[in-house]
């Protein structure tokens, strides 16, 4: 049995959670883990002297047990408390490889956290433009919600923070368009997986 693990970080809003179930619909036992999952409660983040609530920070989520995780699900992916839908159907060219299963890791602070780092055998991030990343932000319902001012007083200066870190301490990053389309995101990513699973036939 092998395991595949992949990240798909980014930008707030930049379309993670959606690629990530359409991946997860289509790939062999496939499963879905999200970082939001491990934020701390509201009343152990941090405000900063703005009064925002410090949520784009790794301080505000409990990354020890993200790892813990991944790693329970690496020993034993069928064992695992991570959620696990059926794929439609497996690929033809897929049926006659060795068991595969398939975790992705999606959220916004994957690749800034050294632990992390050595898991991953395919890393994604998507990028969408300043003012996209605003007008999507706008139309999502958050708890607690945002404060006015929020977003540039604290999110988008901790997204450019944590990308120029990212980019100077990591590599094999595979950046995408969050502007483009559903479906060509999706092909994208589904191909380059498929290509890394054939790989490992050879």
């Amino acid at each position: 049995m092998k395991v595949l693990v992949i990240g798909l970080g980014g930008v707030t809003n930049g379309g993670k959670t959606t690629l990530a179930k359409r991946l997860r619909k289509q790939l062999p036992n496939c499963s879905i883990l999200a970082q939001d999952d491990f934020f701390k409660p509201e009343s152990e983040v941090e405000i900063d002297e703005h009064g925002f609530k410090q949520y784009d920070v790794l301080d505000a989520l409990y990354m020890e047990e993200m790892v813990t995780s991944i790693r329970s699900w690496m020993k034993n992916p069928t064992g695992s408390s991570v959620s696990t839908a059926e794929s439609k159907s497996t690929p033809v060219n897929l049926r006659s490889t060795e068991e595969v299963h398939i975790l992705i890791a999606e959220g916004f602070l994957l690749y800034n956290y050294e632990p992390l780092n050595e898991v991953w055998d395919r890393r994604y991030f998507l990028t969408i433009p300043y003012e996209e990343c605003k007008r999507r932000r706008s139309t999502r319902v958050y708890q607690p919600a945002d404060q006015p001012g929020y977003f540039d007083g604290h999110v988008w200066p901790m997204y450019l923070k944590h990308k120029r870190e990212m980019e100077e301490n990591t590599n094999n990053i595979v950046y995408l368009d969050g502007t483009k389309s559903e479906e060509d995101l999706f092909s994208y990513v589904y191909n380059d997986i498929m290509r890394e699973l054939e790989a490992w036939k050879k």
